[in-house]
């Protein structure tokens, strides 16, 4: 089983901060994130894992429409856009699994009969990316200053044939796998927010693959941190 150790970040000065590529001390794809990047939007981020690359906006908390106003807390909606054509049932589900992660942790209560909305639009897909759309929409909600209890992380795991497993996969990995898992974890205790899965796999497999994600939400945690360390000590 690969693990993810942490691992030092390397700051790129004019792009934001970027994490080392793959290699052995450190089983996940390079990372790069650039925060307040939309001006129309509330909070905005770019998010990229290896070549997979999401943009995602957050407007709100704002004035929401009376058929879809709740008393007690916040509308939370998400919006996935494709590369190419219209949104299709993939993305559907995809929204779903998402905005399931964020209500986890935004704590809505806070503005009751207001609307939050997440905008993720796929800029490239080259393998895990729901766990993209994940770590897109969590720096995008700070961005944008929305109050959550926790952050939140996604991490895709594939299972090969053999038994092998594989995180952060590429489209390759994933059409080999005979089994796709993917986990959002939260930063506090790295508890469980959602799961999705995909394929043929045993309970050992699965508490495999739920052990390594945790591990690795550390070396995305920490880049998070990076992240918001290089932004705000430019002011």
């Amino acid at each position: 089983m690969e693990e993810a150790n942490r691992a030092d970040a390397k700051v790129s000065p004019d792009t934001g901060t970027e994490s080392h590529p793959r290699n052995p001390e450190c089983s996940l794809r390079h990372f790069a994130c650039e925060q307040n990047l939309l001006s129309r939007p509330d909070g905005s981020a770019s998010f990229l894992q290896g070549d997979t690359s999401v943009l995602a906006g957050v407007y709100g908390p704002a004035e929401v429409k009376v058929s879809k106003e709740i008393f007690n807390k916040a509308t939370l909606e998400v919006i996935l856009r494709p590369k190419i054509g219209l949104p299709g049932v993939a993305e559907k589900s995809r929204e779903q699994l998402i905005r399931n992660t964020c209500e986890a942790v935004v704590l809505g209560a806070l503005h009751p009969r207001t609307s939050i909305t997440v905008v993720l639009q796929v800029v490239s897909d080259a393998g895990s990316l729901l766990s993209c759309c994940l770590n897109a929409a969590c720096m995008a909600l700070m961005d944008a200053g929305v109050p959550m209890r926790a952050l939140f992380c996604g991490v895709s795991c594939a299972l090969d044939s053999d038994g092998n497993l594989v995180l952060d996969p590429t489209t390759k990995q994933e059409k080999e796998a005979r089994a796709i898992l993917t986990f959002a974890l939260d930063s506090v205790e790295q508890k469980l927010l959602m799961s999705t899965t995909k394929g043929l796999y045993s309970d050992a497999e699965l508490q495999q693959c739920l052990a390594a994600a945790q591990a690795a939400s550390y070396h995305i945690f920490h880049f998070y941190r990076e992240s918001l360390q290089r932004r705000y000590s430019k002011s």
